[in-house]
């Protein structure tokens, strides 16, 4: 049964039969919110709702609570069978998932300024965060269960390294939902927004009237900009992705960066020591996403991305200009690049970007040789 709406433009519930009332232990039975709850049953207060939201509702309640776009895609959705378990082990019961893109402002994210950048990212993610958990406690006092996990952090840090760390794949089910495609650039792009939106994702237990459909095109404009400004060559031309370049980079004061930063000052042998391996400036930028969120290096791939109607204008009016104010600014910042050694991103920093200085790092990906007492003492003395 599809979902009607009362006067204030919920689902109405459907009347019930009246239910026996559960045998209890007597001093169960006799506690003043047992009995309120049972007397509001058999006043008819306890009718379940609509098993089908009624799609209309639904999205006219996600773009009020803050979303820009929202579609609903079945859990049962071929392009969600590995998501499957980990949304029923976060929700059990879960049917559906609402996604949800929230707009962020261009120029913001496109700004050599990372701290302006940063600051954008971290804002739309509270917007986002927020409309999601709106969204949530709307459906909960309309009597469904619903769970809304966070947009990037926080994820699950017990399970880091081995195994996933986020709740729910906000692309993928965004995909399956028909907000967007995967671009080169491994960001969701908008048919209108582009690649200048955050993602979430609401886990619920109902079926929905209508479910959101694929895109029939793809958005990317296939221009490769997004190659010309990624500092340390993860994004290749033919499609390639190396996943490993990208996070060693941009998310440097992230875990596994966080990690490798920890394992420097545990190895210096004092001050000036560790001051010779880590700058000033590196220690200020640690310090700054240890005390607000954590500032990510890059992200340039976004901040050049011109698809999307709401974003192409600019760059099929004059696509020079664009060229020189947007990704130029970029690529000819002086910054540190973080790299594994021998890896393909540093001999690509190297030599297509030679005024960015190169840094050697593990990454924090695996755990340094552990060294002996003796050695240790002697290493000390000498």
């Amino acid at each position: 049964m599809t979902a009607t709406r009362d006067a204030e433009g919920q689902p109405a519930r459907q009347p019930a039969a009246p239910a026996a009332t559960p045998r209890l232990p007597a001093k169960l039975a006799a506690h003043p919110s047992v009995r309120a709850v049972l007397a509001r049953r058999g006043a008819g207060d306890g009718a379940k709702p609509p098993e089908v939201i009624d799609a209309e509702w639904l999205r006219e309640l996600c773009l009020a609570a803050g979303a820009d776009d929202a579609a609903a895609v079945s859990l049962d959705h071929p392009d969600l069978a590995g998501e499957r378990e980990h949304a029923q082990a976060a929700l059990p019961g879960t049917r559906t998932l609402i996604a949800m893109a929230v707009r962020m402002n261009r120029d913001n994210c496109r700004s050599p300024a990372r701290s302006v950048a940063n600051q954008e990212f971290h804002q739309t993610d509270e917007q986002a965060n927020h409309a999601a958990r709106t969204v949530t406690q709307a459906l909960q006092d309309a009597g469904y269960r619903a769970l809304n996990p966070s947009v990037g952090f926080p994820q699950e840090m017990d399970r880091f390294p081995s195994e996933r760390i986020w709740v729910v794949a906000h692309k993928t089910v965004a995909v399956a939902a028909g907000l967007g495609v995967m671009g080169l650039h491994r960001n969701v792009i908008h048919p209108k927004f582009g690649s200048f939106i955050l993602l979430v994702t609401v886990l619920m237990d109902a079926e929905v009237s209508a479910y959101g459909q694929a895109l029939d095109y793809n958005p990317c404009i296939d221009c490769k900009l997004c190659v010309a400004a990624c500092p340390v060559g993860a994004i290749a031309k033919d499609g390639a992705f190396d996943a490993l370049a990208c996070t060693t980079h941009n998310y440097r004061e992230f875990m596994s960066g966080f990690t490798d930063w920890a394992q420097t000052v545990a190895d210096s042998e004092d001050a000036a020591d560790y001051r010779s391996r880590v700058s000033d400036s590196e220690s200020a930028s640690m310090w700054q996403s240890l005390s607000s969120p954590p500032g990510y290096k890059s992200g340039y791939c976004l901040a050049v991305c011109p698809a999307g109607e709401d974003v192409l204008g600019p760059y099929l009016d004059d696509r020079r200009t664009f060229m020189d104010t947007v990704l130029r600014p970029l690529q000819e910042k002086k910054e540190t690049l973080y790299v594994l050694p021998g890896s393909h991103a540093q001999e690509y920093a190297r030599r297509r970007f030679p005024h960015k200085p190169v840094k050697e790092v593990t990454g924090g990906w695996h755990p340094p040789a552990k060294r002996s007492a003796s050695s240790d003492r002697e290493t000390r003395t000498s």
